[in-house]
């Protein structure tokens, strides 16, 4: 009896030495005092005219905040660097999901690296409408851009935006272009016909396309493919290279259909293959040639202005719903509206114009 008591099981474990920590808790605390230091505007602008990517990223964290309280501090940046903006080549780059738009983009970023310029790449990932979360998996793709000293990828998450664009997008170019980047390429999520917002932000505007995507017929659509300065057919490789031919002179075919454009410059078909970098160099002789000609007519300049213009009023729209939804009486009468409205005791056209004229009012 008294030996079972000594030795309750066969299973009994002595007691063992405790593993010392892995954790320095002298580093944790440098890097908890590090994070509460919030570094002032002008810090911010002054590393990012150094040219100080650290800087830069904390600012466009800045600016992509949705807290009330960083507004003032994100304009203030914004107003500082933008005397020294506007220096750069604004390229937007959309496709279908599955495109190879990423691998694409690090091919072309690292010809222009090749070619002695700095290179910001403003990836925008899809939010989910259920958890609101996005991946933000661009850098993963991106492997050999990413470690590039002359280039920058920045992924975003879209939230609420329509268009395949961040809603701070515009104002991130303004930072990276201070900080002096000459060629900012902003890459959109898999879009359809009518998402065209990157065309309002974007000097030239590529479409990429794979084999096997449409006809001529696409040449009678309203939408993407008439925003497109140039289509360019990717992964033109191995057994795809003969279908990415036969496309290519489908959409020379469509692009017929198409008015002519403002600027004069007669969009352009090619192939090419993010793999072998097969047709990378020849897409920036387009971009090259298109500047040439738009910048000798001076539709570049107009362009410019007209999409400054409509950054101001689309920035106009975006504070006014801020606005009304962050309203406190709005918030104490949303709920009950709403169920009012599924209730169908009030319609959703007048419940929204009920809502409306009380926001004013306040």
């Amino acid at each position: 009896m008294s030996n079972k008591k000594q030795h309750p099981s066969a299973l009994h474990e002595k007691p063992g030495i405790s593993p010392p920590e892995i954790i320095s808790p002298i580093a944790v605390a440098h890097i908890k005092k590090f994070r509460k230091i919030q570094p002032s505007p002008k810090e911010l602008v002054e590393g990012i005219l150094a040219g100080n990517i650290t800087a830069l990223s904390r600012a466009i964290t800045l600016v992509e905040s949705t807290n009330s309280d960083h507004l003032a501090k994100a304009n203030e940046v914004i107003d500082a660097c933008l005397p020294h903006a506007n220096k750069s080549i604004r390229i937007g780059i959309t496709g279908v999901p599955g495109v190879g738009k990423s691998t694409f983009i690090e091919a072309f970023g690292k010809h222009l690296t090749s070619l002695g310029k700095k290179v910001a790449v403003l990836a925008v990932d899809p939010s989910s409408t259920i958890s609101h979360g996005s991946i933000l998996g661009d850098k993963t793709r991106m492997e050999e851009l990413v470690k590039d000293e002359n280039a920058f990828i920045r992924p975003s998450a879209s939230g609420e935006t329509l268009g395949g664009v961040a809603r701070k997008t515009r104002e991130t170019i303004t930072l990276c272009e201070a900080c002096g980047f000459d060629t900012i390429i902003i890459e959109t999520v898999g879009v359809g016909q009518s998402e065209t917002a990157v065309h309002s932000m974007a000097d030239f505007f590529l479409l990429l396309k794979i084999s096997g995507a449409g006809d001529e017929l696409q040449g009678i659509k309203r939408g993407i493919m008439e925003m497109a300065d140039a289509i360019v057919i990717n992964k033109a490789d191995g057994d795809n290279i003969r279908k990415a031919n036969l496309a290519k002179v489908e959409f020379n075919r469509a692009l017929h259909l198409f008015p002519a454009k403002k600027s004069g410059w007669i969009p352009t078909t090619s192939t090419c293959s993010a793999i072998t970098h097969e047709g990378i160099s020849a897409v920036w002789k387009t971009i090259a040639q298109f500047l040439e000609l738009t910048k000798e007519n001076n539709y570049f300049f107009e362009k410019r202005k007209e999409q400054n213009q409509y950054w101001m009023l689309e920035t106009i729209n975006e504070q006014l719903k801020l606005n009304f939804y962050n309203h406190p009486k709005i918030h104490q009468l949303l709920d009950s509206t709403k169920k009012a409205v599924q209730n169908d005791e009030i319609s959703p056209f007048a419940a929204a114009q009920l809502l409306l004229e009380k926001y004013f009012k306040f």
